[in-house]
């Protein structure tokens, strides 16, 4: 009796600490000449791949747009936290399949930001949503969309944000969290107004230097995420699960 008590406690403990195990960051360095590294002997073997996306400062060239396009606008907006994410859901054709607009918090695409941002002013029932890694920067977004004025200071606009957030870390078992003291510095310096949107576990657990970055995340789930958010409004905490 005594060896099978033995073995369920072994058993269980097992499984508890690999369900507690999703919650230590990892740690994987690797360089970025060592990515293309890789890319090029996949290549190698499987042949070339076509889709992947150019730098993202290659779409700052001056664009003229028609006069008859900026006399409309757009139904939404997608801003993302990188022009890297921006790029992709541009890439990927989201903002023609979803009539929205999509732009990075640091004006991407650089050509066509003043404009595109003209046409949105011009709806008054403009939908916002903002979609960044799970990070200080991130967590911050609302605020500055909110007051900037380069943004959307001064109009009584509803900001959605899609994520990703601490808590929808905590509610999932498969994210790849990353820590930094870069990170947990800028962590410790997150406004006062933003922390009040927090909770104090996500604030501790930005603090310690914790984050996960939308890029670890396959590119068929994040459309999903975007495309539920903006058709379903769909922004619950398992929408990254």
């Amino acid at each position: 009796m005594l060896g099978i008590g033995l073995g369920i406690f072994l058993i269980y403990f097992g499984t508890r600490q690999l369900t507690i195990q999703y919650k230590i960051p990892q740690p994987l360095w690797f360089h970025q000449n060592e990515i293309t590294q890789w890319l090029s002997r996949w290549e190698e073997i499987n042949g070339e791949v076509t889709n992947v996306l150019s730098p993202s400062k290659e779409m700052s060239e001056t664009m003229q747009i028609n006069s008859e396009v900026t006399a409309y606008s757009f139904d939404r907006v997608i801003v993302c936290d990188t022009a890297e994410i921006a790029q992709f859901l541009i890439a990927n054709n989201f903002h023609f399949e979803h009539n929205c607009a999509v732009l990075s918090i640091d004006g991407y695409p650089q050509n066509i930001f003043s404009t595109v941002m003209q046409m949105l002013k011009q709806n008054p029932d403009l939908k916002v949503y903002a979609f960044h890694s799970a990070n200080s920067r991130g967590v911050t977004m609302i605020n500055e969309l909110r007051n900037s004025t380069n943004w959307f200071v001064g109009n009584n606009l509803i900001i959605d944000d899609v994520g990703l957030l601490p808590r929808h870390v905590f509610a999932s078992k498969n994210m790849w969290i990353l820590k930094s003291d870069d990170s947990a510095e800028k962590g410790r310096k997150i406004p006062a107004e933003v922390k009040q949107t927090l909770s104090k576990d996500e604030l501790e657990w930005l603090e310690a230097g914790f984050y996960v970055e939308l890029e670890s995340f396959s590119p068929r789930k994040l459309l999903q995420v975007v495309s539920q958010a903006v058709t379903n409004g769909d922004t619950s905490t398992d929408s990254f699960g």
